[in-house]
């Protein structure tokens, strides 16, 4: 069986937020069985608790922004990915301000440290949420899907006018060392063009060339370039991890998303919940083992990027 899983010991962050500039601090603590992510504005008089779950995502504008009772903390989702990826199910994290630092604008440095940190096995199995029936949520020319599978997998086929950035392709299958392999590293990114903009409206100012990739109207901006070929897809996906990890459970199903973002994100997990008739919530063993478990279905076998 697979079991729920926690951090051995505490583990810090310090780092600016990227859309307010300002240093925040954030403290990562081991939490008991069931208790999911909970994130506590230490900051605040009281301090406020908001745990990361679907029904207290208050804004999806450029990032994840949980709230309650009037706090807020945001772009949650590079964390959340982080401890998907590292397997870990219930953490208190004690945070000094309204947003979660951006470090290099990836996931690896939160990976990295978790995993120097360790993690403890709890006395609980793991809840997988497994897609029984397509559950599909469109906006105009952006859409995205979970069809049953035997794994959790994410397809995601991302378009942009831009010469530098058209249009790229990925599907991960997913499993803790392949994404922190492969998806944990890749950065955040923006258009040089769009900067001004969103800084006189209050976003994107903490970001710089330290925890972005910025495009240019030519090119790269950064100094060194791409991690990978195709880091803004590997993004898109690793952002995807942390916003459906808001569903609470670990999902068993086909991801397939073209052109999709932390809103739409938001609006699938909100529909999963809404349809309980599609999924069903099951004990099960670690993905090693899924094949016998849950057999692949002809959706997926038909499914192409198109």
């Amino acid at each position: 069986m697979a079991f729920q899983k926690t951090i051995k010991d505490k583990v810090c962050f310090t780092d600016i937020g990227l859309h307010s500039g300002k240093e925040v601090t954030m403290t990562v603590r081991p939490a008991d069985v069931g208790t999911g992510v909970v994130f506590h504005r230490v900051d605040l008089t009281p301090p406020v608790s908001i745990e990361a779950k679907a029904g207290n995502v208050v804004n999806t504008r450029l990032s994840t922004t949980i709230g309650t009772s009037g706090a807020t903390v945001s772009t949650i989702e590079h964390l959340m990915a982080a401890l998907t990826g590292c397997g870990i199910d219930n953490v208190h994290v004690d945070i000094d301000g309204p947003e979660v630092p951006i470090m290099d604008g990836s996931a690896a440095p939160f990976v990295r440290r978790l995993r120097e940190v360790g993690t403890r096995v709890l006395n609980r199995p793991k809840m997988y949420l497994v897609i029984k029936r397509p559950i599909t949520v469109i906006d105009g020319d952006k859409k995205i899907s979970i069809i049953p599978s035997r794994y959790y997998r994410i397809s995601f086929d991302m378009r942009f006018n831009h010469p530098v950035v058209s249009s790229q392709f990925r599907s991960m299958k997913f499993s803790e060392e392949g994404f922190e392999m492969d998806f944990a590293a890749a950065r955040t990114f923006g258009f040089l063009s769009e900067v001004e903009t969103l800084k006189a409206n209050g976003l994107a100012r903490g970001g710089s060339l330290e925890n972005a990739v910025v495009i240019g109207d030519d090119g790269i901006l950064n100094e060194g370039g791409l991690r990978y070929q195709d880091e803004f897809v590997r993004h898109k996906i690793m952002d995807s991890v942390g916003d459906l990890s808001l569903v609470g459970y670990s999902l068993v199903g086909h991801v397939k998303a073209a052109k999709s973002g932390h809103d739409l994100n938001h609006k699938l997990v909100t529909e999963i919940l809404a349809r309980s008739d599609c999924w069903k919530l099951e004990e099960a063993a670690d993905f090693s083992a899924a094949p016998a478990i849950f057999p692949l279905p002809s959706q997926e076998l038909a499914w192409s990027k198109a």
